[in-house]
């Protein structure tokens, strides 16, 4: 199926009734630029619009993937906005600019919330200009948001300024056949555009106009992204090196000596995961925290669910706690999961209860993102670990039950169908009662797609997060063990212990169980890595780039 059928295909039943039934808006466009690439570089004025749109026209494919991320929405989902392929026709053949202007004002026409995605900024090397006056001559309204161009985003992201205080002057060159090079013999620097396949006689041209064969070029390719690379040499030598790294389109060339302030400027390349991809086995409902993280640092996540949540085979239990804690049958709730908090929070609405149900009742969390998740119901936890962040550092600071102190001596403790029972003993032994009542359970997934787990077996990861024991034992099951070279980050000693029984040798754990710290260690171990391979002469390189004969186990 060709990529214009695919995107035509979504939402079509949601497309006619929208079409059936126009709403009273003005009717118009928004033409918005996407940037370069990294979809954080979006405007906010950006996403709101991409958030609220009705019809969405893209120009590329990977607008799908940043809509899908933006909108937590997939392809065909029910309700979601309808996507129009404005890159491509019927045919499969790429749309012309009057072919994609009949398309955008046709949607315009039709008196919804469209936006007319482009990528980079809309009114520079762009078809906007175009597309918004044949919207201007069909007398529709329409606005546009200038994105971030890849004429400045890529060099920035390189580490290369294209002006400095020496250095002020700078042009912008789209190659063609007919450029007169003589003209920019005196620029400091040019920005090539479209340069990659004539970059030799391009450079030979700049030597023949006066320019010296050692200035500094780079040319970046796929510039703002984690795939993102740079070759730097010089006039004489560039065409050759590019061929040697084979760097292909797209990619931005810069000449002149503001190159050579990569050395110290470069700061997106040089990060401690970059590149990496790193498995992420996690459930789909926790991973998002984790992923961001990783992103933050350069790596590339592959969320693959592990673990399914579902609601308890008999809910019965569930419900006549919920019933005793209206009730006032309990003194402390204790919430060992967000997943805890969350079993509980829809038992409430199924109830049609609230956060005032609460009232009376002594709140603990188990560590610091379930009492986030708690404070997003509009509640407060009373206790919090003030050490580990773990069951046995919520015991170590629960008080014990005094009888002129508490007029109730139960705690409810909701919780996973497979957690341990050191919690329920810990508590009996400081005098309280516990009903340990099972709010969800925790089921192996499905297993991943074939190149997931052909990925994980080679080495085709740089490293895999473990964020409990259960996450190691179901990734192993339903995928197989990961390769020898692939780093092995864990949250903690009961998940390493774990992640060795299988076989598998722990490089990184936590120093508390909390998944900011597991990344945080992760891109420590990261950095260390290349600042040894810098200082030993050697390429910086991916550890899936080097399969290491084995895996040996961790001294003990």
């Amino acid at each position: 199926m060709t990529r214009a059928k695919t995107a035509q295909s979504a939402t079509k039943a949601a497309s006619a009734a929208k079409s059936a039934a126009p709403t009273s808006r003005a009717a118009g466009v928004a033409f918005v630029g996407t940037g370069p690439g990294d979809p954080e570089l979006l405007t906010v004025r950006a996403l709101r619009l991409i958030e609220d749109a009705d019809v969405l026209i893209t120009e590329a494919p990977e607008h799908l993937d940043l809509v899908a991320r933006l909108r937590g929405w997939s392809e065909g989902d029910e309700g979601g906005p309808e996507v129009v392929d404005g890159g491509f026709g019927e045919d499969g053949q790429p749309l012309t600019h009057a072919a994609r202007a009949k398309v955008v004002v046709k949607q315009a026409k039709r008196g919804l919330r469209v936006v007319r995605l482009l990528s980079g900024d809309p009114f520079l090397y762009a078809s906007g200009p175009e597309e918004a006056q044949a919207v201007a001559k069909a007398g529709l309204c329409f606005e546009v948001v200038p994105g971030v161009s890849s004429v400045s985003a890529v060099p920035a992201y390189a580490g290369i300024p294209l002006t400095t205080k020496d250095h002020r002057e700078v042009a912008v060159v789209t190659c063609g056949d007919r450029v007169d090079w003589t003209r920019y013999s005196g620029t400091p620097t040019l920005v090539l555009l479209s340069a990659v396949g004539q970059i030799g006689d391009i450079a030979k041209s700049l030597i023949a106009a006066g320019r010296s064969p050692e200035t500094p070029v780079a040319m970046t390719r796929v510039g703002t992204t984690t795939e993102q690379q740079t070759v730097t040499s010089t006039l004489e030598r560039i065409a050759a090196d590019a061929r040697a790294a084979r760097v292909a389109p797209p990619a931005i060339t810069v000449v002149g000596p503001v190159v050579d302030l990569r050395s110290a400027l470069s700061w997106f390349e040089t990060k401690p995961l970059f590149g990496w991809r790193v498995l992420v086995p996690r459930t789909k409902e926790q991973s998002a925290s984790l992923s961001d993280r990783l992103r933050h640092f350069g790596a590339v996540p592959d969320e693959v669910p592990t673990i399914s949540v579902e609601p308890p085979r008999n809910p019965q239990q569930m419900d006549k706690a919920v019933r005793g804690l209206v009730e006032g049958r309990y003194e402390w709730i204790a919430f060992t999961s967000v997943n805890a908090v969350k079993a509980v929070r829809e038992k409430f609405e199924e109830y049609g209860l609230d956060a005032r149900a609460f009232s009376g009742l002594k709140i603990a969390a188990v560590g610091e993102k379930t009492g986030a998740a708690i404070a997003a119901w509009g509640l407060r936890a009373d206790l919090v670990p003030s050490g580990e962040q773990s069951a046995a550092g919520l015991l170590e600071d629960w008080p014990e039950y005094d009888e002129q102190l508490d007029p109730i001596n139960r705690v409810f403790l909701p919780r996973a169908d497979i957690a341990t029972e050191n919690l329920v003993a810990g508590l009996i032994d400081l005098g309280w009662e516990c009903d340990d009542v099972t709010a969800y359970r925790t089921v192996r997934a499905a297993p991943p797609p074939a190149p997931t787990r052909d990925a994980i077996k080679t080495g085709k990861f740089d490293a895999v997060v473990f964020t409990s024991s259960s996450t190691v034992r179901n990734l192993v099951g339903i995928a197989g063990k990961p390769h020898p070279s692939t780093v092995i980050a864990v949250i903690g000693p009961a998940t390493a212990k774990t992640a060795e029984e299988h076989g598998l040798r722990v490089d990184v754990m936590a120093s508390k169980p909390d998944v900011d710290v597991l990344v945080d260690a992760l891109a420590d171990f990261g950095a260390a890595r290349r600042q040894a391979l810098v200082e030993a002469g050697e390429p910086v390189t991916k550890p899936s780039d080097r399969k290491a004969s084995g895996r040996r186990r961790r001294a003990e």
